[in-house]
């Protein structure tokens, strides 16, 4: 009896079984927190570095874009390495990365330097994004719990993405512009010993040498498809050389990297994975929800700001019951995904963000508090519904010890979904908005043509030329830039109702089997409850 209560014992502490699980949760949603705040806080402070570095344009990109660029690329990498090595391992050393990289940029006296530190910051990103997961995926092997979890866990990330900009504006408020960074400092102080004492070590099988070369090819290739598609994003011709080149490139590595892991006895990502239909369609909606959620609030920010003349506060207000609701829906989402399945929950999820964007059609020139209201509850929930039910499906249907590659594989997704919602959404609006300022009645062509450019641009040509001609152009620049708003709704809709049917390849019902013996499953805590009873 002992001997066997002793070895349960032992197993609660080795994986994080029983209550400590739930503690494990909070450890790993304190991490992704962070690295949401990351990709976010900096956007206020943009101004404030600018008159104190006097970046470049190119170097002001970059400091924006080299963190999300780096982060990106490093998913696969460290995911797999994780998987070798150990993913606490992996966690912890991301952890004191995050720490370190926060205080250079904190104190960065150039441009450069800040540029190399929110590098740095980008390759402890990519230590901790998939590391949350993975080890998640082994703390709660009942699916049931994992499933509150993952709920929980996207909940925090929905948090994370807009606190960023409202803590950066309070700190700037108070402090220099180093202080957005020196805020993970003691965070990070806090959950390194944690981390260390509650976390569980896990790996992958071990069989065969870590794929160094392919590790390295897939990063490459995941920088150059990454970055293409943000420079597309940003407004570059689709045949420059900066845009074009980083994109055949980016995807003739990452040919390359496919065919060299189809071939190898093992490999750093099993391919096979995409196979099932449950995780290749996971993968997929996770790409087009996010393709539309980042399109989206993009042009929707364009719009509070621009043309019903909000500032960033009010602007940041207004699109803040998305975000409750995004967390309403993770806190739901369990409970949805057991009563409904994964293929309605998903679908559904879909079908609710569509309509939420057809809601939003009637937008025009004049403010209507409770159409954004409701439109942006609705988004908010139905995207969330999609995001949770994939990304449960995904690593629920990935072996245990692929749990780093898959983890991995759904955050990369996320990243190049939310690139190219950027890049084609926008690509949209702009193809829709500049044809009706390629002549306006009074106004040179020269100017007509730099107010095509984007609205912004449009008020600063109107207030440069005054007058009747600069209210006519003022006009009808507001007019085309809601008229390609209506439009860029349209197709959002419509690649929405793309992904609900893409969605009807999910399984129906949420299986929840018992992890079979000897595979790399964490028994249950109920598991272990019953191997005492029956002793």
């Amino acid at each position: 009896m002992s001997g066997t209560t002793t070895a349960a014992a032992r197993c609660r502490r080795e994986t994080g079984a029983g209550a400590n699980r739930w503690v494990v949760l909070v450890v790993l949603c304190v991490s992704l927190l962070l690295v949401a705040l990351d990709a976010t806080v900096l956007h206020v402070a943009v101004p404030a570095v600018t008159e104190d570095l006097r970046p470049g344009g190119i170097e002001l990109l970059w400091i924006v874009d080299v963190y999300p660029l780096v982060c990106a690329s490093l998913l696969i990498l460290f995911g797999t390495l994780g998987d070798r090595v150990g993913r606490r391992r992996i966690l912890l050393l991301g952890y004191s990365l995050f720490g370190v990289a926060s205080g250079l940029a904190a104190f960065s006296d150039s441009a450069h330097m800040l540029i190399g530190a929110r590098a740095l910051l980008g390759v402890g990103g990519a230590m901790i994004m998939p590391a949350t997961l993975s080890i998640l995926r082994q703390v709660f092997p009942d699916r049931r719990e994992r499933a509150l979890a993952i709920g929980i866990w996207s909940a925090v990330a929905a948090v994370g993405a807009a606190v960023g900009p409202l803590l950066g504006g309070f700190l700037l408020e108070h402090f220099w512009w180093g202080s957005v960074f020196l805020v993970n400092i003691p965070l990070m102080l806090v959950s390194l010993p944690i981390g260390r004492l509650l976390l569980p070590e896990s790996k992958g099988d071990g069989k065969g040498p870590w794929d160094v070369v392919g590790a390295l090819m897939g990063a490459a290739a995941l920088f150059g498809l990454v970055l293409g598609v943000k420079r597309l994003g940003g407004g570059e011709a689709p045949f420059s050389p900066f845009t074009l080149v980083p994109l055949l490139a980016g995807a003739a590595l990452m040919v390359a990297f496919v065919r060299r892991q189809r071939r190898r006895e093992h490999p750093l990502v099993d391919l096979r994975m995409f196979s099932r239909p449950a995780f290749s369609t996971s993968v997929c909606c996770i790409v087009l929800a996010m393709l539309a959620l980042v399109g989206l609030e993009l042009i929707a920010a364009q719009y509070l700001q621009l043309v019903l003349g909000l500032s960033p506060l009010e602007t940041g207000l207004r699109l803040l019951p998305l975000t409750v609701a995004a967390m309403a829906a993770g806190l739901a989402g369990a409970k949805l995904l057991r009563r409904f399945g994964p293929r309605a929950m998903v679908c559904s999820g879909f079908c609710v963000t569509a309509a939420a964007v057809i809601t939003l059609l009637p937008m025009g020139g004049r403010d209507n508090t409770g159409l954004l209201l409701f439109g942006f509850v609705l988004l908010g929930f139905g995207l969330e519904m999609t995001l949770f039910g994939a990304y449960e499906s995904m690593l629920s249907e990935a072996p245990p010890a692929q749990a780093g590659g898959a983890a991995a594989i759904g955050e990369t997704s996320y990243q190049l979904g939310a690139g190219i919602g950027i890049a084609l959404l926008g690509s949209v609006m702009n193809a829709a908005y500049t044809p009706r300022l390629s002549s306006v009645p009074g106004v040179p062509a020269s100017d007509s043509k730099a107010a095509g450019h984007s609205l912004g641009e449009a008020y600063e040509v109107a207030a440069r030329l005054g007058g009747h001609p600069g209210a006519v152009l003022r006009q009808v620049a507001r007019d085309s830039f809601v008229h390609g708003l209506h439009v860029t709704l349209l197709v959002s809709a419509g690649l929405l109702l793309l992904g609900a049917v893409m969605a009807l390849r999910l399984p129906r019902v949420m299986e929840c089997e018992a992890p079979a013996a000897g595979s790399a499953e964490i028994p249950a805590p109920r598991e272990v409850a019953s191997s005492r009873v029956s002793v």
